[in-house]
């Protein structure tokens, strides 16, 4: 399917970021992938991405959590990728699947220790949101069903920021959500950053949370989101480039660097105005619709 290409993508291109990262915040981490169909081809991916990062490995311990069911040929698959990674790095197949996420976090001592979770699954089981919460830091990439209310389960189990997309099949196949959840500014930038990298000619569109389509390409079309900030304005009043940046990160399909752009473009347009009205558009510039007043 061509969202499962985009997932495996995606995962691929978050993991060269975050793997690095957590190695030099701490002396060990965890890797958990967990699927209710059994595709073992993004965690075979992953623990390819593993073995590019053995020099950064050294004197660190990672944990590699693959839950899954019904594939038999898995364990030949990771073995082969597993056979090229230093001591350092165990890989535990785990029947069973998302279910199984709980004792398996637990058992592998993931608590206070950076954390990335993958979990593909129809149900936001809030036991296992919860238990891909429990790194410090934690991230989670959670695709399941379209309709499905991630971003609210995903609050509950203890992620302060969601971003969500729908990915859409050029096919007519059915779409699936795809939520982000971290407690990290720099970890959501990154993610956006590979949401708008993966090949866009993998046959599948992103509908943003407002129900608009977007082709995937590394510019996209700036119009959405000037209008969702005009409108974010009118709801809220007033906001600073930083809120608004936050609000393009968490509450549509674009990048902060993408709000930058359509502000600047809606400050030309005169649609909107700014306080102070000179100098660099920084994050504590007040931006305001036309006709409203400054922030008090």
């Amino acid at each position: 399917m061509p969202t499962d290409a985009v997932l495996r993508e995606l995962l691929v291109r978050h993991l060269e970021t975050w793997l690095p990262g957590a190695l030099h915040r701490a002396r060990r981490a965890t890797l958990a992938l967990a699927y209710a169909d059994g595709d073992a081809g993004s965690a075979e991916a992953a623990l390819r991405v593993v073995a590019r990062h053995v020099d950064r490995l050294r004197g660190r311990q990672l944990t590699v959590l693959v839950l899954a069911d019904g594939t038999e040929e898995l364990p030949a698959r990771l073995g082969a990728v597993e056979a090229e990674l230093p001591a350092g790095v165990a890989v535990h197949l785990v029947p069973g699947g998302p279910a199984r996420l709980p004792v398996a976090v637990k058992a592998a001592g993931a608590a206070g220790a950076p954390l990335l979770s993958v979990v593909d699954d129809a149900a936001a089981d809030p036991a296992v949101l919860t238990a891909a919460a429990v790194g410090k830091p934690a991230d989670v990439l959670f695709a399941t069903a379209a309709g499905t209310p991630a971003r609210a389960a995903l609050a509950d189990a203890g992620f302060p920021l969601t971003t969500e997309v729908e990915l859409v099949p050029a096919d007519g196949a059915p779409a699936r959500l795809l939520a982000f959840a971290t407690g990290s500014d720099k970890s959501l930038e990154a993610f956006k950053e590979a949401l708008w990298a993966v090949d866009g000619a993998a046959g599948v569109r992103y509908r943003d949370p407002a129900g608009r389509l977007l082709d995937v390409v590394e510019a996209p079309e700036p119009g959405p989101l000037r209008r969702e900030l005009l409108a974010e304005l009118a709801r809220s009043g007033p906001r600073t480039v930083t809120e608004l940046r936050r609000h393009a990160l968490t509450a549509t399909v674009y990048r902060s660097s993408d709000a930058v752009r359509a502000l600047t473009g809606l400050l030309d347009a005169g649609e909107a105005t700014r306080d102070p009205e000179h100098g660099r558009l920084g994050g504590d510039v007040v931006v305001s619709a036309r006709g409203d007043g400054p922030a008090s």
